[in-house]
């Protein structure tokens, strides 16, 4: 696995903001609530291979906190300060052997249990995964598979893992988080988006995936 570096401008641009990805951002986030990209963020490439890549554990995306030098210091919060959606953008044709993103089907609403009482503080990626992120583990397991194309909207609290690439064709993938206009985070008082109300349903321990 290598990952590659930021790219804007261009097609990296126009993929991200294409018509159709802009009108589910309002729909999820709520219409002004979301910054506009220019880029397509780091670029995993995983290639055939027998060998574990070394990174294919259990995890949340954390999104702010990265002035520290140390990442399993960069931290989450209840209002996912810093990241409105996790989006994965498939570059490549991804079936079951291609290393497609292991994804854990309503982790998100035990994830926002978890973060609940740390509040806007919130906590380190080391402080999550301590458990191994075991709080998830009964949830149902499915893959980030599909076409050249295909784009995942993800809400920030997802649980999901990299896996060995058992295909036969490199695997393309960019990252990309869609970054909240608002300074500190989402609104969980009054909040309408579906990603507002699903912190809610989480904090109000909500089980179903």
């Amino acid at each position: 696995m290598i990952r590659l570096g930021d790219f804007a401008g261009g097609p990296f641009a126009a993929a991200v903001n294409a018509p159709a990805l802009h009108e589910a951002y309002d729909a999820l986030v709520g219409g002004g609530r979301w910054l506009r990209r220019e880029s397509l963020g780091t670029f995993p490439i995983r290639f055939p291979s027998p060998d574990d890549p070394g990174d294919a554990g259990w995890h949340v995306d954390v999104s702010f906190g990265f002035e520290d030098p140390d990442f399993f210091n960069w931290r989450a919060n209840v209002r996912s300060k810093g990241r409105a959606l996790l989006m994965l953008f498939l570059f490549s044709d991804v079936g079951d052997a291609d290393a497609p993103t292991r994804i854990r089907a309503g982790s998100h609403l035990a994830m926002a249990r978890q973060l609940a009482p740390a509040g806007d503080a919130g906590l380190s990626l080391r402080e999550l995964a301590a458990d191994g992120f075991a709080g998830t583990a009964g949830c149902r397991e499915v893959l980030a598979t599909g076409p050249a194309g295909t784009v995942y909207l993800c809400h920030p609290f997802l649980v999901h893992a990299a896996q060995p690439h058992r295909g036969t064709r490199p695997r393309f993938m960019a990252q990309p988080p869609l970054l909240p206009a608002m300074a500190d985070g989402f609104d969980l008082e009054a909040g309408p988006s579906p990603v507002e109300r699903a912190i809610r349903q989480g904090i109000a321990g909500a089980t179903r995936a």
